[in-house]
């Protein structure tokens, strides 16, 4: 499976320090607990990509929307 393809898993997201000054992005989803720490540099990295990301996803679902029917602003 790669980034740009279709999946039906539902998952849980959650986003918060640890006790220990780490950032911890914790998933679950069907049978996976899944804590991923970061120390709060490389999460700033980790927020930066997804910030740039949402960019780019909205530029092309701007460029996709039929001329006159583009999400508001």
């Amino acid at each position: 499976m790669g980034i740009d393809t279709p999946s039906d898993i539902a998952a849980n997201l959650q986003i918060g320090p640890t006790t220990e000054g780490m950032v911890r992005i914790y998933l679950e989803a069907d049978g996976i607990d899944l804590p991923l720490d970061f120390d709060p540099e490389e999460a700033e990295e980790i927020a930066e990509e997804l910030r740039a990301a949402a960019e780019a996803a909205r530029r092309i679902a701007d460029s996709a929307a039929p001329r006159g029917k583009g999400p508001k602003r």
